[in-house]
């Protein structure tokens, strides 16, 4: 019962930045974790980062540490990934997701889900 908006996808050139949003709404859970992922074609769904909203933990995937930051505004009720220094093999269709309590890399452990937005990194 949570819904889950993404936006702030498109096209950048390597070297660049790009900044996602995810703005929940609905029934939430106690402590909502909200995570990132990304599917390249071809590819599985892979992990990129979390935060727990509560206290703000963040958790990132080795491929984008020093480069990606998840963060939250408490107020508007949305989680953000800023990414820097993209490169090609970022291109990929970015999902927000949600689920309880504990950070996990595991997409299957994740309730809800954005409608994905897409990201494409020219070389």
């Amino acid at each position: 019962q949570v819904q889950l908006v993404e936006s702030g996808g498109g096209l950048v050139q390597a070297g660049g930045s790009l900044r996602l949003s995810c703005a929940a709404s609905g029934r939430t859970f106690s402590n909502v974790v909200m995570g990132w992922f990304r599917q390249a074609p071809g590819k599985e769904r892979e992990f990129v980062a979390a935060i727990m909203w509560r206290g703000g933990v963040t958790y990132y995937a080795d491929s984008v540490k020093g480069r990606f930051t998840v963060f939250r505004d408490n107020a508007k009720n949305t989680v953000y990934l800023q990414m820097n220094s993209l490169k090609p093999e970022d291109t990929a269709v970015y999902y927000c997701a949600a689920r309880a309590d504990t950070i996990v890399i595991a997409s299957t452990l994740y309730d809800y889900w954005g409608q994905g937005t897409q990201v494409t990194v020219s070389s």
